[in-house]
């Protein structure tokens, strides 16, 4: 039986693309943003705890292979397609991912969908920034970045970049200064990372909310998974997506 065989394969269309979606659970929505190489069995086995918590969850399939292992040779067919395509990019500064209006329509979908506060959004590793490319244009209310690794630390300026083009910026920044906070996890001595929490820390302020294990180890959720880190996660989930009844 594959990992995905209790999952509710689909796909959505919007921005003229198309990509494979697999969903599973009830209650609030959450995008989970699988990592290079794709949704790998990690990715899977983080996304079912989600849904235990009691939480819709969609896995979108951007690139890789479905179930494919961790593997370097599955990455470096993931990155070879990333580096060919329009929609992604590993090396670009201050620029939004180009599959961003796709993410944000999903988002859209899901909260229209299901309702309540928002909807849950989370990157990692060379998509851990679309959470807040998401958050510039979507109902998102709980955006979390694990390990946020794009674009590539190759320089300075590449290391401290987010991710985001400067409108884009100027909105996630208007949105944490409403009172909705961005969640960060990362190993501190992680080099892929770079410099971006330093960066987060200074555009979001006391809005950014970091959560720092230490090692060079890189996947906090998945391949290296932290237990406090995700039940961190999965807390402020909960804190954020689940209506409280009045008193």
């Amino acid at each position: 039986m594959g990992l995905l065989d209790s999952w509710t394969a689909g796909s959505h269309t919007a921005d003229g693309l198309t990509y494979p979606t697999y969903r599973k659970g009830s209650g609030p929505g959450v995008i989970v943003i699988h990592e290079i190489p794709g949704i790998t069995p990690g990715v899977i086995g983080f996304a079912e705890q989600v849904v235990a918590r009691g939480f819709t969850v969609v896995l979108p399939s951007l690139f890789g292979r479905p179930e494919g292992p961790a593997s370097a040779g599955e990455a470096l067919r993931s990155i070879a397609r990333i580096c060919v395509s329009q929609e992604f990019s590993l090396f670009a500064l201050g620029r939004t991912t180009g599959c961003a209006p796709w993410l944000r329509s999903l988002a859209r979908r899901l909260h229209d969908e299901l309702g309540g506060p928002g909807v849950g959004a989370l990157g990692m590793c060379f998509t851990g920034g679309f959470a807040l490319a998401m958050l510039a244009d979507a109902p998102i209310a709980a955006p979390v970045l694990a390990q946020p690794a794009s674009p590539a630390p190759l320089g300075r300026a590449r290391a401290a970049d987010l991710g985001l083009g400067p409108a884009d910026l100027a909105s996630v920044k208007a949105k944490v200064a409403a009172g909705c906070q961005v969640l960060g996890l990362r190993y501190d001595r992680d080099p892929a990372v770079g410099t971006r929490f330093d960066t987060l820390r200074r555009e979001l302020g006391d809005g950014f909310v970091a959560v720092e294990f230490p090692g060079r180890k890189h996947s906090t959720l998945t391949e290296h998974p932290q237990p406090e880190g995700v039940e961190r996660v999965l807390a402020f989930l909960e804190e954020k997506l689940t209506t409280k009844p009045e008193t």
